[in-house]
């Protein structure tokens, strides 16, 4: 991604922006969400996630599905593109993505709390405006279909796209409980890097 504005945002000009930008640390991953588009990438990080791993046809064939799944979900709801981290430190793959979605004007955006394990808090991200960050820890039922144990962090950033009623929504999580707080530092990053083009 190309590097971040240094004007600020784009409030003064009357037109919306045609694109948005953003910084991602290496080793994440980018899936396009475009009909029929995201079954390449998906195959190609699946194959990134098993090199060198003997006898990893199973697991290759159960990431692929959950990621395809997880890109189709996301697609339905709006996503226009999705991030998966393939990054480990030592032997511990850290587990996170982003999904970027495009809400209409007609969406009601408001991030409100739900549960006590929620925070909400009014940010100012330097290259794309106010926007509203909410934090979420659940822990998943026994019978998630996913096969996941461990809590989840999820931060979502709403910013309002200038001179529009559009909304952009960052999802970013993790399943690193021990390490969610350096998580949501570096999920803050990503969306300070935020810009409009």
């Amino acid at each position: 991604m190309p590097d971040a504005v240094a004007d600020g945002p784009r409030e003064r000009d009357s037109l919306p922006p045609s694109d948005y930008g953003l910084l991602v640390p290496d080793g994440w991953f980018r899936i396009p969400l475009e009909p029929d588009g995201w079954k390449g990438p998906v195959r190609a990080l699946a194959e990134r996630v098993v090199e060198g791993q003997d006898d990893a046809v199973l697991l290759k064939r159960e990431f692929t599905r959950a990621v395809l799944a997880r890109a189709e979900e996301g697609y339905e709801n709006g996503g226009v593109e999705l991030y998966i981290s393939t990054t480990s430190v030592g032997p511990v793959p850290l587990s996170a993505s982003l999904l970027v979605t495009v809400l209409p004007a007609e969406e009601d955006v408001r991030l409100r709390a739900k549960g006590r394990s929620q925070q909400i808090t009014e940010v100012d991200l330097p290259f794309a405006g106010p926007a509203t960050m909410r934090r979420t820890r659940s822990v998943p039922d026994a019978g998630d279909p996913t096969g996941n144990l461990l809590p989840v962090t999820v931060v979502d950033y709403a910013v309002r796209v200038p001179n529009t009623r559009a909304v952009l929504l960052l999802t970013f999580s993790t399943s690193l409980d021990p390490f969610a707080d350096a998580m949501v530092e570096m999920f803050g990053a990503v969306a300070q890097s935020l810009h409009w083009r």
